[in-house]
């Protein structure tokens, strides 16, 4: 409309900074000790999802998990260090969502190795290795011809010797549980080798994935072993009980009273079908997000597109006070940000229109809380229906979003190169 991009691009810097002044003025603080105030919010993340029915049983571990992981120091950005790859989360068929629990120490998806026939461990001195209990192979394909029955036993017995002595390096550090990386090279482990450890009542756990590694390091406090001469006493990990469990059709292996654990937690979600189960999977993650959010800044605000119909009408006044272009651009900025709730009215089945200026109309009363409340298809105090939402998520949205807008201001044009056939 005759308005250069860039003056553009400085007018939504101002409306984006100014936005998210008005977003702290209305926010609410949360105290990290309120446990039913975390609920709350993990629940109204739940109460849209297929899984909404089960919202009592993943709301809690949902917080218990965040809480476990939080470490309260701050990094340079002003947030407290959160990493959510810090929860592990098992998926297993069987049963019902209900029969997900928070498991208090380490949970691994793999079952334990039948052949050595230990399934159940007490006083635990667990050894993660990434070298294999299985013959060497050769660098390069090659064949090796034996004519002689002689040799073949020599073979056999020199490859019985070399796995015997692995083995006895192994039980000679005090391991009775052994976590066995998985190698794509050859097998990690052999038959002979299962046989040997399951004679030294070895528990033994393979296939570890390489991803696993640093979880499991964290969570047991050990160093993973990359080869036979570092296997030392000093390397190991401690459990009061490491134990199979019988989780539907398939099994897991299970470790609580870890000695000096890492700041990990393990959850073993459960599911009637594949398609619950991922659905329970990416609810629980959601809910997971907005404690982690919490966290970081705590801070909530109600939802129902209040907020946003507060902001509008926030910089709808904040831009009489100022004149020229941006005052143009605020009043675009704050107009913009009215599609959220109409679009929420408009998924609710309502009069969007309706809706709309309803909001306004309350929240020019000074009922800021004011919002669209779906399941009475009205507009109501949505903080008094528990409706509340992250002051991060909002104001992230906001800032992205005015980033965004801007980043594309400043494209000046596009090429479009069509590639000619056989030029």
């Amino acid at each position: 409309k005759g308005i250069h991009p860039t003056a553009i691009s400085e007018s939504f810097q101002v409306c984006a900074e100014s936005a998210a002044n008005i977003l702290r003025g209305i926010a609410q603080p949360v105290n990290l000790t309120d446990r039913e105030a975390l609920l709350k919010s993990a629940s109204t993340s739940l109460n849209s999802k297929v899984v909404s029915q089960y919202s009592n049983v993943l709301s809690p571990i949902a917080v218990d998990s965040v809480l476990k992981i939080y470490q309260p120091t701050i990094v340079p950005g002003g947030h407290s260090l959160i990493n959510l790859e810090d929860v592990r989360i098992v998926k297993k068929l069987g049963g019902t969502v209900e029969d997900t629990q928070l498991i208090p120490g380490l949970l691994l998806k793999q079952k334990a190795d039948a052949t050595c026939g230990v399934h159940r461990v007490e006083k635990a001195r667990i050894a993660l290795i990434q070298f294999c209990l299985s013959p060497p192979k050769t660098d390069m394909e090659q064949s090796v011809v034996l004519d002689d029955y002689n040799k073949m036993d020599r073979v056999f017995k020199e490859e019985r010797t070399y796995i015997l002595n692995i083995i006895k390096a192994i039980k000679a550090m005090g391991a009775n549980v052994l976590l066995i990386q998985k190698s794509i090279l050859r097998d990690s482990v052999n038959d002979l080798a299962l046989h040997f450890l399951g004679k030294m009542k070895i528990m033994t756990v393979r296939d570890i994935e390489r991803e696993e590694v640093e979880f499991i390091s964290k969570t047991l406090n050990l160093r993973p072993i990359a080869s036979v001469d570092h296997c030392t006493a000093d390397m190991l990990g401690q459990a009061d009980l490491v134990e199979e469990l019988q989780a539907g059709a398939s099994k897991c292996v299970k470790f609580t009273g870890i000695q000096n654990p890492g700041n990990t937690v393990s959850i073993l979600l459960r599911g009637s079908n594949k398609l619950v189960l991922e659905e329970a999977d990416r609810s629980l993650h959601d809910a997971l997000c907005v404690i982690r959010c919490l966290v970081k800044q705590p801070h909530i605000i109600s939802g129902g597109g209040a907020p946003e119909i507060e902001l509008s009408q926030k910089l709808y006044q904040l831009s009489n006070q100022i004149s020229g272009i941006d005052q143009y651009c605020m009043r675009a900025f704050a107009e913009a940000v009215e599609v959220i709730p109409f679009t929420l009215a408009e998924n609710a089945g309502l009069n969007p229109i309706q809706t709309v200026t309803e909001l306004r109309n309350r929240h020019a009363k000074g009922e800021r809380n004011a919002g669209i409340n779906v399941r009475k298809g009205t507009v109501t105090n949505i903080l008094e229906e528990n409706v509340i939402q992250p002051l991060l998520v909002t104001m992230s949205a906001v800032t992205l979003a005015a980033e965004t807008v801007r980043s594309i201001l400043k494209i000046d044009d596009v090429i479009n190169c069509v590639r000619g056939g056989g030029q």
